[in-house]
């Protein structure tokens, strides 16, 4: 896979694509036939084409009041629109009075807009006879929005590709294999527990949710380390679970084949991490994924449980649905306690309270950290992968108090389960300064361009990217 745009320009194509605003598009349309006007003016998303014996050109909108990530979006649909049409030929891009960073979002847009199940470098625009030529920007400024859309989409393409894959494609070892593959190819510290191990350990709250599995589990830790010396470090944990039955407290079967998707909070971190060594970024980031599905067998955990995690706080299962919870519960811990980390984030489709409130628009946020809370939400709106900040009162501590343990793992109350969970999970960060929790339960698979049903979006990526590049 390549991405080649050069500081070029020829007399004639066979092939052009032309982005205009509305305000741009008026100051053109002189240049093309007075009939364009009936049918293209520059409004969001709209294309017309218009073709002659020796060429192609695309004129596509792109609104009034542009964001950048409106770019991208508009930039994605477009490609993945009209993948059967394009040619595989040098291209020239024509985008007046875009700045060095809008003009990065439309590459990005262009290429996150190539991405089908399974991922295959398949659209015109990764043909090796494919190339875009612009004479509105350096050569060097160009090379840079290759190198990084590269990254982006080497990373986010391949945790899309697991998000969706069918749960009988993606096992502990399949998908151990694949953090082993990538771990040596970037040089990644890779350490893996098996359920022995993790019992050994004292990873209770993880390990009552694998023991109804007749799988093993692999409890994760990726380790990126740069070269720059005295760089931030940061935590990442993503929640893992390859398929959430519900365990005993089963689910409902209508969209339960929707549940290959509970491992959303790792695919982000996994897309983070490739995208994060392809760039070199200078940070470091210690991942850990606790991978394990939720089955139902004779030796599955039961209501009623009572469990003892890592960090020596015992919790009483009330619904083993909660099972997201268990195991970040774990991770969260153990990290806390083993790497001194500057910033520490955890992602998860946790919990059907987040759908419920947001819908899709957005992610529920909780911090305990003022500074991080501003500096996420700040990436959120710069991607558009926007998130929402919500309490972590101490009040709720009270819905989740056990009579027979330290915590119960769910309130009994109906409301408010995403703020309860975040609050659970605040009990084994070890009163770490600096940590975040993100539910991205209704953002990270949902409606998308590419698929008539459900597919994975690839939300969280180029937020934490966009986080990673600004940390300090």
């Amino acid at each position: 896979m390549k991405i080649s745009i050069s500081n070029k320009s020829k007399k004639t194509y066979s092939q052009i694509l032309s982005f205009f605003t509305e305000k741009t598009w008026e100051q053109s349309k002189k240049s093309f036939p007075k009939s364009t006007t009936h049918f293209f003016s520059g409004k969001k998303s709209e294309t017309f084409v218009i073709a002659t014996e020796k060429s192609v050109q695309y004129l596509v909108g792109l609104g009034k009041d542009i964001w950048d990530f409106e770019i991208q979006k508009t930039a994605n649909d477009f490609s993945q629109k009209n993948k059967k049409n394009l040619q595989s030929v040098t291209t020239k891009i024509e985008a007046e009075n875009l700045s060095n960073s809008q003009f990065e979002e439309l590459i990005k847009g262009l290429f996150l807009g190539t991405y089908q199940y399974p991922f295959q470098p398949e659209h015109p625009f990764w043909n090796d006879d494919f190339n875009f030529q612009t004479s509105n920007f350096t050569q060097n400024d160009l090379d840079e929005i290759s190198e990084k859309t590269l990254a982006l989409c080497k990373g986010q393409f391949s945790a899309m590709d697991w998000l969706n894959k069918p749960a009988n494609f993606k096992k502990t070892n399949d998908i151990s294999a694949f953090l082993k593959d990538i771990s040596k190819k970037y040089k990644f510290q890779y350490t893996a527990f098996g359920r022995k191990e993790c019992e050994k350990l004292g990873l209770g709250a993880f390990v009552s949710v694998n023991q109804g599995s007749s799988m093993d589990c692999a409890f994760t830790i990726i380790e990126y380390k740069s070269s720059t010396k005295n760089a931030k470090t940061i935590g990442l944990v993503g929640k893992c679970v390859l398929f959430d039955t519900g365990g005993i407290s089963l689910k409902n079967p209508d969209n339960m084949h929707y549940m290959k998707s509970d491992m959303g909070g790792a695919t982000a971190v996994i897309g983070t991490l490739i995208s994060t060594a392809e760039q070199k970024i200078p940070v470091n980031i210690i991942a850990i994924l606790p991978i394990t599905d939720n089955a139902i067998s004779e030796k599955a955990y039961l209501p009623s449980d009572v469990v003892t995690a890592y960090n020596g706080k015992t919790i009483e299962v009330l619904n083993t649905d909660a099972e997201g919870r268990m195991t970040l519960a774990d991770a969260l811990s153990y990290l806390s306690k083993n790497y001194k980390t500057d910033a520490l984030i955890d992602l998860a489709t946790l919990t059907g309270s987040a759908v419920r409130m947001f819908g899709d628009t957005c992610g529920a946020m909780f911090s305990n950290n003022e500074n991080l809370k501003n500096s996420l939400m700040k990436s959120a709106d710069k991607t558009n992968q926007r998130l929402w900040n919500l309490p972590l009162w101490d009040i709720w501590k009270e819905d989740f108090r056990s009579d027979v343990a330290d915590f119960k793992n769910i309130s009994m109350k109906p409301i408010g389960d995403c703020i309860v969970a975040a609050k659970f999970l605040e009990q084994f960060t070890e009163n770490h300064p600096n940590w975040a929790h993100l539910d991205i339960a209704g953002v990270a698979f949902g409606n998308v361009n590419y698929a008539k049903e459900k597919a994975a979006t690839g939300y969280g990526i180029q937020l934490l990217l966009n986080f990673i590049e600004n940390f300090r």
